[in-house]
């Protein structure tokens, strides 16, 4: 059973990353689709000589122009590539709060499948625009809403999926680890579209596209979606009891147990996962109900219903403005790097994957000090009270030079997503698996869902407030950002003054 963990965690690790890969080719490909052309008296004339060389393309189709690719030629690019990340982002955010109402009705390995062979074809559509010659926006913004609306079957998905098989034992570091997946893809995603942003851009897409679309064929044939789908599997018996997965119906069967099953079973974690055989309860994760033929469905929780379950919408809040900040970076630290520091576009796409570097971290760091101190939102509130500051850092040393801008990504990284990774993991499957639920844990994909869903909100915001503020200056971004981080940790005082009075009756009633 470890190595069907083990092999869970991995393979959803790298389903979830080539979500994340797929999505970061458009903050690379920004600084190809309009290239800065300022004229020779603006600039010192060998600077000016030199920078026009790393920009120049190897390839040069004959409608692109001198400043980029028609119709992100204009001075009005920002806008525009704005919109592109605005219509990807609001039909995630819009496609979320479906996507965990149907994810828990279907079968997860299929509803996966499906929606990663749609995102890679959609991924590549957008790469297709250039071998095709494609100057017309809304070309673009069809194929980034409707790459939005089919990426938003991954998270609960994969949520789900992890929350099964995991118990509530360690899941901060758990899932800390595991949530470096979003980092990784990013990463993976920026080496893979620079490599080729400067000599043939559409394969920034297309690339990802199959890759996103190859791992959807994997996980139609190796991902199991629950532990007792692998028992039920194992163990045929003519005498079953009847439970359902999604929408079907299998066997969980009452096998012989020998002495190692035996131990097996008497680990926490695993009492976490599998039913209760000895007294036929219903397991955890389920909540039944009969049904007029006197067979057994499993009943789903109702939205309104998962909004009451206590720091839903508080937690669901701080993550709109988290997210925010996050994917401002994720869409346009690219394209302010290229600006700042005048590199060209893969090199600032290569520079940008140390914020991620630093998500990892951070996201790793959150879960262990989660743990250890039991408070989710204490945690979440430290970490976004340093980001604040970090940011303003951030704008100020980023513009001394190259070693500065590397120091503040990481730093700036770890401090912005790792918030953002806790409270879309473990206190997703803590409030998806929550008391007050009694036993249901089929609401953890719509709980996710809504978490994700009022963040990807935010996301959407975010580069767009970014793509209307940034040409009166960068530094107007930052302090939107700030303000953004702040608006977090207010939506987090009242469950962190919870978790204090909690820890501080706790230790009064240990001293009588």
């Amino acid at each position: 059973m470890r190595r069907c963990r083990a092999f869970i965690f991995v393979l959803t690790f790298l389903l979830y990353a080539s979500f994340h890969l797929s999505r970061k080719p458009i903050s690379i490909v920004k600084g190809e689709l309009h290239k800065h052309c300022a004229p020779p008296n603006e600039v010192e004339l060998n600077s000016y000589k030199e920078y026009a060389i790393q920009i120049q393309p190897v390839k040069k189709l004959s409608n692109e122009s001198q400043c980029g690719w028609e119709p992100f030629d204009k001075n009005n690019y920002k806008q525009l590539l704005g919109a592109l990340d605005y219509s990807f982002l609001c039909a995630y955010a819009v496609g979320m709060y479906l996507s965990g109402i149907i994810g828990e009705r279907l079968p997860i390995r299929y509803y996966l499948t499906v929606g990663m062979l749609a995102s890679g074809l959609f991924t590549a559509m957008f790469g297709l625009g250039y071998f095709y010659n494609i100057h017309n926006l809304w070309f673009y913004m069809i194929a980034q809403i409707a790459n939005g609306l089919v990426q938003t079957t991954g998270w609960p998905s994969v949520v789900t999926c992890i929350g099964n098989w995991f118990g509530k034992g360690r899941r901060g570091l758990i899932m800390g680890i595991w949530n470096s997946h979003t980092s990784v893809g990013n990463i993976l995603g920026s080496l893979i579209a620079g490599y080729w942003v400067s000599t043939c851009w559409g394969l920034s897409f297309v690339v990802p596209g199959v890759i996103i679309a190859c791992l959807g064929i994997v996980c139609f044939l190796f991902l199991i979606e629950h532990p007792k789908d692998l028992i039920c599997a194992c163990k045929p018996s003519s005498s079953s009891k009847s439970y359902m997965n999604g929408t079907n119906k299998f066997g969980v069967h009452k096998p012989t147990l020998n002495l190692k099953e035996t131990k097996k079973l008497q680990d926490p974690a695993m009492q976490c996962l599998l039913p209760d055989r000895e007294n036929c309860t219903v397991p955890l994760n389920h909540n039944m109900a009969v049904s007029g033929e006197g067979g057994t469905r499993m009943s789903a929780i109702s939205f309104i219903g998962a909004l009451r379950i206590p720091g839903v919408i508080e937690f669901s809040l701080c993550l709109l403005f988290a997210k925010l900040v996050s994917y401002t970076f994720l869409f346009w630290l690219p394209l302010y790097i290229t600006n700042v520091e005048h590199l060209d576009a893969k090199r600032a796409g290569d520079l940008s994957t140390l914020f991620d570097v630093g998500g990892i971290f951070g996201g790793i760091l959150a879960g262990m000090i989660s743990d250890r101190l039991e408070k989710r939102a204490s945690t979440c509130g430290m970490m976004l009270l340093l980001a604040a500051p970090a940011l303003y850092m951030f704008s100020a040393i980023s513009k001394m030079g190259l070693e500065a801008t590397i120091v503040m990504l990481l730093i700036s990284g770890a401090l912005v997503n790792g918030p953002y990774a806790l409270i879309t993991t473990a206190v997703s499957a803590d409030l998806g698996t929550h008391k007050s639920l009694k036993g249901n844990a089929r609401a953890l994909s719509t709980v996710t869902a809504i978490i994700d869903g009022t963040g990807s909100v935010g996301a959407a915001l975010g580069p767009l407030l970014a793509g209307l503020i940034s040409p009166s200056g960068w530094n107007n971004v930052f302090y939107m950002l700030m303000v953004a981080d702040a608006c977090a940790l207010l939506f987090l005082l009242r469950l962190i003054r919870k978790e204090l009075q909690c820890k501080m009756d706790q230790t009064l009633f240990k001293e009588h």
